[in-house]
């Protein structure tokens, strides 16, 4: 893989991933929660932009494919895989393994079901969420603790 593209998914969606049904609501800023339902939308009106895995540096060289929106989204009907492919962002085998990948955890049924449970827990974060921050804050070098909502 070359420095510049991005990895494929990890064979399991992180213990963080928004997508994933037993991970905590709250954790992400609802700016990143608001990312997931826009690709539900028909292939023509799905953001072109890749959804990367959380657990990495957005501009790190371990950067990949997020599995959970892998495992959600219909890969073959995703904008972003085949502007990447183009772009030369990512492999052709990247995008194969993207579109064929298979979650062995269970993941939400679409991105908005996803995006409403992340949004629940603002309110109130359980240990479970305030455990998960804590460690996203510490891997990622990258997250901007004083960011909105």
């Amino acid at each position: 893989m070359d420095d510049k593209q991005v990895g494929p998914p990890a064979p399991r969606p992180c213990a963080s991933c928004p997508y994933r049904r037993d991970v905590p609501s709250g954790i992400w800023y609802a700016s990143e929660y608001a990312k997931l339902p826009r690709y539900d939308a028909e292939t023509g009106a799905q953001p072109g932009g890749l959804f990367h895995c959380h657990q990495n540096d957005s501009d790190g060289s371990r950067r990949r494919i997020c599995a959970g929106w892998a495992g959600c989204h219909d890969g073959d009907e995703l904008l972003a895989l085949r502007l990447a492919v183009f772009s030369g962002r990512i492999s052709s085998a990247t995008a194969q393994t993207t579109v064929n990948y298979r979650s062995p955890v269970p993941l939400f049924d679409s991105g908005a079901e996803a995006a409403i449970h992340g949004v629940r827990g603002f309110d109130a974060a359980d240990s479970g969420a305030l455990q998960a921050i804590e460690k996203i804050r510490r891997v990622r070098g990258d997250i901007i603790e004083d960011q909105p909502s």
